[in-house]
């Protein structure tokens, strides 16, 4: 039966870290087996996502106890989307690590949390109940400290215990939302809180709203408590902080989107918080990344400059708007783990991600500098990349609904952007290197032609992956378009859970 796929990538990983344990201290067998684990739920992941193209609901029962009261894992656009997402991103994370981990960090379980991280955000996805969304969360939550304290620097654990304490509380908030629904519903399936919350104190109803928001938007790294993330994303290497930039962060951005389309319907109240923060959100993000010297740093407060777009696209809440986040939730994705690679790259050409000591790499590699280009390009939303499409609808919609501060706060962060990374492609690659670049200093060119694809090769697949988003605009937007006419018709979720109206 093909709804058999949608467990299988959740299974691999977690079969994938089991073995790897029986080869705690053979990092050459961990990063094959890594490596094989990945590319195998690649494919498991696309085998899902076409299936979930073709028949539009694939829903799992386990133990073959039926909706609403068993564990479902339901496969829709939304999350077949993000399923594929995570593994082109692990994927490329996984072949990267091989090399930009230290072996030391290996040795003490690098590869076996990462598995268990992935595995953890593939169930986040899937999961139909929002009791085992709560779980998931905190599976990656786990998963996530673990990661960011290998290696025990005092820089990571200060990072660390911010990044765990922030989403310690946004789990308390979660699950007292969750406490809350289930109080008034008597049920903890999202398709059957969909039924079911229209029938009870709408009163309660909105406070659990705005814990839901409040619970996801502090793992989004929304305003005012955005704060963790700049201070723990750039003290891990740099493959960690690839998949948490990538991924992390919009693991929040899915459950609003989930939740806020299924179970709550955004009245004006709602929307106008939802884009009061999206606005701020942009705003900060945007002052922040200004006079930043340290290229992982610039990065952390683009990334939460760009939650604000999505947010603000959840709170316009058109489907145009809804397109807008789909598509752009892709591009982020993509383009942002792909920056974070990057600098591990720099890193260790120059050995330092501190912008007033670089310069000169695209005079010493114009090849691999140019490969960052379509990147960088891609984030400022230069027409035709991945990143000008969705800007396009959040443009359109701010100014067809009249939110003129919304559109201001859009066209700042979009400048902000451009100028950030004007600044580091001018400081990096174009100005004269303050020190002559020597063999001895550039560790990248002492690496075997092995060390440096598996280094390179994921870089410039996340840049082509980039830019076909771009330049196949038309697939992605429709594909962005089928998903946000599913999420604005929550019946069809609701009939597929419920009735079993799927896989036909």
């Amino acid at each position: 039966m093909i709804t058999n796929f949608i467990l299988a990538p959740i299974l691999l990983h977690m079969l994938t870290a089991i073995v790897l344990l029986f080869f705690w201290r053979n990092i050459a067998a961990q990063k094959v087996i890594s490596v094989i684990g990945n590319f195998l739920a690649f494919l498991l992941c696309l085998r899902l996502f076409w299936a979930t193209e073709e028949f539009s609901y694939l829903i799992v029962q386990v133990g073959s106890w039926e909706a609403p009261f068993g564990i479902i894992f339901v496969s829709d656009a939304l999350s077949s989307i993000m399923v594929v997402l995570t593994a082109i991103i692990s994927l490329a994370v996984g072949i990267y690590s091989t090399v930009a981990i230290n072996p030391s960090r290996i040795k003490y379980g690098y590869f076996v949390i990462f598995h268990f991280l992935v595995m953890g955000l593939l169930g986040s996805f899937l999961t139909g109940d929002i009791f085992n969304l709560y779980v998931w969360f905190e599976v990656v939550i786990i998963s996530s400290f673990v990661l960011l304290t290998l290696g025990g620097k005092r820089l990571q654990m200060e990072g660390a215990i911010k990044y765990v304490t922030m989403n310690m509380l946004a789990s308390i908030i979660f699950l007292t939302a969750i406490g809350i629904l289930y109080g008034i519903t008597g049920t903890l399936n999202m398709a059957d809180l969909a039924v079911k919350i229209n029938n009870v104190n709408q009163g309660l109803v909105s406070v659990t709203a705005l814990l839901f928001f409040a619970g996801f938007g502090i793992k989004s790294a929304i305003f005012p408590l955005y704060f963790w993330l700049p201070s723990s994303y750039h003290t891990p290497p740099s493959a960690i902080a690839a998949i948490f930039g990538g991924l992390l962060t919009k693991m929040g951005i899915y459950a609003m989107l989930r939740t806020f389309t299924l179970i709550f319907q955004l009245d004006e109240f709602m929307q106008n918080v939802f884009i009061v923060i999206a606005i701020l959100t942009m705003i900060t993000g945007a002052l922040g990344a200004i006079n930043k010297r340290s290229i992982r740093r610039l990065i952390s407060y683009l990334i939460v400059c760009h939650i604000g777009y999505l947010i603000a696209g959840i709170g316009l809440y058109t489907e145009i708007a809804i397109v807008g986040v789909i598509f752009y939730l892709m591009h982020d994705v993509i383009v942002k783990s792909n920056l974070l690679m990057i600098t591990g790259i720099i890193q260790k050409i120059r050995e330092t991600i501190d912008m007033t000591r670089l310069g000169g790499l695209y005079k010493d590699y114009p090849k691999l500098s140019l490969v960052i280009a379509i990147a960088m390009f891609s984030l400022i939303g230069i027409p035709p990349l991945s990143g000008f499409w969705p800007k396009i609808q959040f443009f359109g919609e701010s100014l067809r609904s009249q939110h003129y501060i919304l559109l201001g706060a859009f066209i700042f962060a979009s400048f902000v952007t451009l100028y950030a990374l004007a600044k580091m492609w001018s400081e990096v690659f174009w100005k004269e290197s303050p020190k002559p670049l020597t063999k001895e200093i550039d560790r990248f060119a002492r690496l075997s032609i092995y060390e440096k694809a598996a280094l390179v090769a994921p870089v410039a697949a996340l840049s082509l992956v980039s830019l076909s988003l771009g330049l196949n605009a038309g697939y992605f937007y429709d594909l962005s378009q089928r998903t946000a006419v599913e999420l604005m018709n929550p019946n069809l979720y609701i009939d597929a859970v419920l009735n079993g109206n799927y896989g036909k």
